[in-house]
């Protein structure tokens, strides 16, 4: 409600008068007037939304017949690439989240259930015991929609999760709870609590603590399949996408990164940045 009444003011200044009083063509330049300043894509949308939910209260009030706002068409907002951890980042990351304690163990399992299943946070908190199966190492996901997926565990997450079974939820377990994540209380791990785990273990890992969130995990998790062969479809089905255009967002990632592993590594790469300094000397 703030930023709508902000956007409103902002149009009532642009105006020099009250936005009741605007019509398509003043809406249609105001935008104008937004791209050229450099308004991001998000907020211009955010002020039309504003403008269109004014004008319909305007037309539920009888000042206004019309909705000028409504043929307004939005901007396209550009899909950002998802950020991910190297290779060499996650395995510092799970040795990190090595720990003998109740909570040390725990912490380990989620890290390499996270990482090794590309589960979204939501997902992996909502497990429970049943939902791991160790001995075929696979795991029961219920995802968007309550849609169920089974997703296969690498040798490491059963492992992980097999020692914090047997050693570690037994001491966190006090209220007999179904979930496979418990906090230090006997409850159910929260979202707010893998941040701060993530964070944590990030930091002690030598990473930046605000870098690494748990989706970050699942970023990482598609990116490295697709690095390491795996088949877009394939990757849509695990991370339970609907659209495979969102699991397509990663093989651009995974471009950029072999772009630039090639210009920093190939001799012929570097030496033709040299000779381009060299060119532009001349």
């Amino acid at each position: 409600m703030e930023a709508y009444r902000r956007d409103l003011s902002q149009l009532a200044g642009w105006l020099g008068a009250s936005p009741a009083a605007a019509t398509t063509d003043d809406l249609e330049r105001w935008i104008a007037k937004m791209r050229t300043d450099g308004n991001a894509a998000t907020s211009i949308a955010r002020r039309i939304a504003a403008v269109r939910s004014f004008f319909r209260h305007q037309q539920l009030l009888g000042a206004r017949e019309d909705n000028p706002a409504a043929a307004l068409e939005l901007p396209r907002r550009t899909r950002k690439l998802p950020r991910t951890l190297s290779p060499a980042e996650a395995e510092r990351l799970i040795e990190a989240a090595a720990g003998s304690t109740p909570r040390g163990l725990r912490d380990r399992a989620l890290v390499e259930l996270m990482y090794g299943s590309g589960l979204r946070v939501s997902e992996a908190l909502g497990l429970h015991r049943r939902s791991v199966d160790l001995d075929e190492r696979l795991v029961r996901a219920l995802g968007k929609g309550s849609k169920e997926r089974v997703v296969p565990l690498g040798r490491p997450a059963v492992n992980a999760i097999h020692r914090y079974v047997t050693m570690g939820r037994p001491h966190l377990d006090t209220r007999s709870r179904p979930e496979l994540f418990l906090n230090a209380r006997g409850g159910p791990l929260t979202r707010a609590g893998a941040f701060l785990i993530l964070r944590r273990i990030a930091e002690k890992a030598g990473l930046e603590p605000q870098r690494v969130h748990p989706h970050l995990l699942r970023h990482s998790f598609a990116t490295h399949l697709l690095e390491g062969g795996a088949d877009l479809r394939s990757v849509q089905e695990l991370l339970g996408h609907a659209d495979l255009a969102t699991t397509e967002l990663y093989t651009h990632v995974s471009d950029r990164r072999r772009r630039e592993l090639y210009f920093h590594a190939h001799p012929h790469a570097r030496r033709s940045a040299i000779q381009r300094t060299r060119s532009d000397d001349v």
